[in-house]
């Protein structure tokens, strides 16, 4: 994933736990708005989240974050 993506998903993670608490949980789906107007972007997280990390439809925001961070 590109540089501008990891940072929306970590302000969406950290906007959900902000709001939330630390035991949120989302799934890819969160990074985008409800129309699929970039499919592609949606394949590449899509992508990242369940064929190469192997994640569930809903994880921990915290977990992704931290994923994204450190990754």
């Amino acid at each position: 994933m590109d540089k501008a993506m990891r940072k929306k998903i970590i302000d969406v993670c950290d906007s959900k736990i902000q709001a939330k608490g630390e035991h949120v949980g989302l799934s890819f789906y969160a990074f985008f708005k409800n129309k699929n107007d970039n499919p592609k972007r949606l394949m590449e997280v899509a992508t990242w989240w369940i064929a190469e990390n192997e994640l569930d439809h809903f994880e921990k925001a915290v977990k992704i974050r931290q994923m994204v961070k450190f990754n």
